[in-house]
């Protein structure tokens, strides 16, 4: 592939036209962020999203690379003077670097081999001789003979006959088509054998026991066994072996390679069989196995991308006094109680698991917060004792008549991470670390996005294998996750914390702080100017960040959109062609107005109203969106997290009953659904709906919530099956 071919080649994968990625990717060489040409250069790249400018950015790095190594390669071939115009053509035309590797395979420095041993010893023109095939009288020992030196380790033709055959070996297996239709062969029949090893721990052959006897063809193996059978194999439990017809491939690489009978038959017949299961073999099986574990490795780090951007997107509780608690056993329920701010307005241990008198007490303190301090809602987390404080808490709101409190159970997972923090140090410095955890349970539903960015996002646990996965892919991907989720909610500049701002576009850890230092020093932002003023936050940075921040109550109002400054000239000409001013962005009636007028420009009117402002249509739609909301949280359109006031319990739970629960995770094989237990129930794939599902994802999202019907409870093993597609439609739970 040549440097010209790039672009219309992304062009072709993404669906798109090779100008839009060529404008992509000057914006990228630029140092532009993905969220600001998303969201701010639509007219540039014919308005690509946030998902399809990430995956131009991931293959415009692996094709210059590939370009790079082409260039590498030709330039190494050249130096040994064995660059024919056939080889660079091939070279010049390989669209994958396993595609090149192969092509430099005969040409790169290697250890000495059996095979340049024998070089050395002379044997390459009787091997030349070999591989043309074409003598068909003579015999092949009596041509080896002249070919013997005892003085360089051939004293006789069947010395030189082997060192031949160790030549041709080589060559055939070397070859770039013997190897790339060997490897497309082996993957569409070959199958992957796993077996228990004999002395894997008990407890580790539980976990692993239906790979005791497993076989599965490779082409079939689905990304989630693909790494779990890694992790076996890597924990010493499995054994794995990559099965396939071995007779059968070397017949049909001699066929490739062998077409006419000569004197030479027989050991070229050999050669294949000792290069196939010598050299091909063993290196094609680590080509196999590498290739299926970056396919899952890739599908697992996406689906956990996905998961977490929904987790993060999740629809905030907003308004709401919290009360956290951290469940336990031995060291009490942690509690923590927080305004609508966040700020902390009590805490405290509370032991609801020990005697009754322990558990009136606990009551009594909780139920005196809960007056004293307009507690709304209680935030339980969903680990150790959290079915007891589950219980503890619906019988609180029952026994007192708390008709305005409800409770929910809260996934807890990265909490004691973040209490651990430096940053929870240095943002609660006066409580304890214990504390700390119940402060990020309750913070985190008043708004899930602000809090769970500041936890290590593999700690959150929302994917399945992610401790098997290439890390440093894993952590890319999940901060460019969660630098889109941010960017995509906006953050307000006045209350955000460094951990937040630190994934707006443009902005780094630094910065982040920077801007949190000017604002305790001067005090709240009035406009987005101000943030010039900032140390390290240059022009170019200001450009990319600006219109992610928010300020409630600025100098202007549109400090409060998502309008970027450089269009603020441009907005207040719309609003004047609508019959409104700056002003009335403050006015309810005003917008109300201009929501009205908005729903009346039709596609056709904006395009209009674009060419007579001499404006982008995209960019007139956004600014057109943004002015008629000012302020708006784009999760506010989300369903709310469900909250309860009575106990599920495992007990009473049987099959066909009706529950509501919310989703927690989601996998490969099913998604795990929280219905008021300690256990989450599990909606297999094929309970998701009556039609067949390739994925969950086609059918359910982190945080949705769903009325299911248990079809199977296990008590002694804590499993609770669920279905969707059970679920009667008349039903209302």
């Amino acid at each position: 592939m040549l440097e010209k071919d790039i672009y219309p080649k992304i062009a072709s994968e993404l669906k798109v036209q090779p100008h839009q990625v060529e404008a992509a990717a000057k914006l990228l060489d630029e140092g532009n962020t993905v969220p600001f040409i998303a969201r701010y250069r639509k007219e540039a790249t014919g308005s690509l999203e946030d998902e399809q400018l990430r995956e131009l950015e991931e293959r415009l790095a692996y094709l210059r690379g590939l370009v790079k190594r082409q260039e590498e390669i030709l330039a190494k071939i050249e130096e040994q003077g064995k660059l024919t115009d056939d080889l660079r053509r091939a070279i010049e035309k390989a669209t994958k670097l396993q595609e090149l590797e192969d092509l430099y395979l005969p040409y790169k420095q290697k250890k000495r081999t059996r095979a340049q041993i024998a070089r050395e010893r002379g044997l390459e023109p009787l091997a030349n001789r070999m591989l043309l095939a074409s003598d068909q009288k003579g015999s092949p020992e009596a041509i080896a003979a002249a070919f013997c030196q005892e003085d360089k380790g051939v004293a006789t033709a069947e010395d030189a006959l082997q060192g031949v055959m160790d030549i041709v070996a080589e060559t055939f297996m070397e070859e770039a088509k013997v190897r790339q239709s060997m490897r497309e062969h082996i993957t569409k029949t070959g199958s992957l054998q796993t077996e228990l090893a004999k002395d894997a721990p008990e407890e580790s052959q539980q976990v692993f026991r239906m790979y005791e006897a497993y076989e599965e063809p490779v082409h079939r193996l689905p990304p989630h066994r693909i790494l779990a059978i890694n992790r076996g194999e890597k924990l010493g439990c499995l054994k794995v072996m990559l099965a396939t017809d071995h007779e059968e491939n070397c017949r049909l690489i001699e066929r490739q390679l062998h077409r006419a009978p000569s004197i030479w038959t027989k050991y070229l017949q050999l050669a294949i069989e000792d290069g196939y299961k010598r050299l091909l073999l063993p290196s094609l099986t680590r080509e196999i196995r590498t290739a299926l574990t970056e396919k899952a490795e890739k599908h697992a780090i996406h689906l956990f991308g996905v998961n977490l951007r929904q987790l993060l997107l999740q629809a905030p509780l907003a308004g709401h006094t919290v009360m956290g608690l951290d469940p336990g056993y031995r060291n009490g329920c942690k509690m923590a109680v927080v305004d609508p701010t966040g700020r902390v307005l009590d805490y405290g241990v509370l032991q609801i698991t020990q005697s009754d008198r322990a558990r009136e007490a606990a009551a009594a303190r909780v139920l005196t917060s809960i007056r004293k301090n307009g507690v709304t809602l209680l935030s339980i987390g969903n680990g150790t004792a959290s079915y007891e404080t589950d219980q503890f808490a619906a019988a609180l709101i029952q026994d007192n008549h708390l008709k305005d409190v409800h409770y929910l159970i809260t996934n807890e997972a990265g909490a004691s991470v973040y209490s651990a923090s430096k940053l929870a140090k240095e943002e609660l410095p006066e409580y304890d670390v214990v504390i700390r955890g119940a402060v990020s349970i309750a913070r985190r539903v008043q708004d899930p996005l602000a809090e769970l960015v500041k936890i290590d996002p593999q700690a959150i646990g929302v994917g399945q294998y992610q401790h098997d996965v290439n890390q440093k892919e894993l952590a890319s991907t999940l901060d460019a996750t969660i630098e889109s989720a941010v960017n995509h909610v906006g953050v307000d500049l006045n209350t955000a914390s460094a951990a937040l701002l630190r994934h707006i576009a443009g902005i780094n850890a630094t910065t982040a702080k920077n801007i949190i230092a000017y604002r305790n020093e001067h005090g709240v932002f009035t406009s987005r100017r101000q943030l010039l003023k900032v140390p390290r936050l240059g022009p170019a940075a200001f450009t990319q960040c600006a219109g992610f921040l928010r300020i409630h109550g600025a100098k202007s109002p549109l400090d409060n959109t998502p309008v970027h400054p450089e269009s603020y000239a441009l907005a207040e000409k719309i609003l004047q062609k609508l019959g409104f001013t700056l002003q009335d962005l403050r006015a309810p009636e005003q917008l109300e107005r201009m929501k009205l007028k908005r729903r009346l420009l039709d596609e056709r009117k904006e395009r209009e109203l674009a060419a007579a402002l001499q404006a982008g249509a995209p960019t007139v739609h956004d600014i057109l969106d943004a002015l008629v909301s000012p302020g708006r949280d784009p999760r506010a359109d989300l369903p709310a997290p469900l909250t309860r006031q009575a106990i599920v319990k495992l007990s009473e739970l049987k099959p066909g009953t009706i529950l509501r629960g919310t989703v927690r995770n989601i996998t490969d094989f099913g998604a795990f659904v929280d219905i008021g237990l300690h256990e989450d129930g599990l909606i297999h794939i094929s309970e998701l709906a009556k039609r067949r599902v390739k994925h969950p994802l086609e059918v359910v999202s982190i945080g949705q919530v769903l009325r299911v019907m248990v079809i199977s409870v296990d008590e002694k093993r804590g499993r609770i099956g669920l279905s969707l597609k059970r679920v009667p439609e008349e039903v209302s739970v």
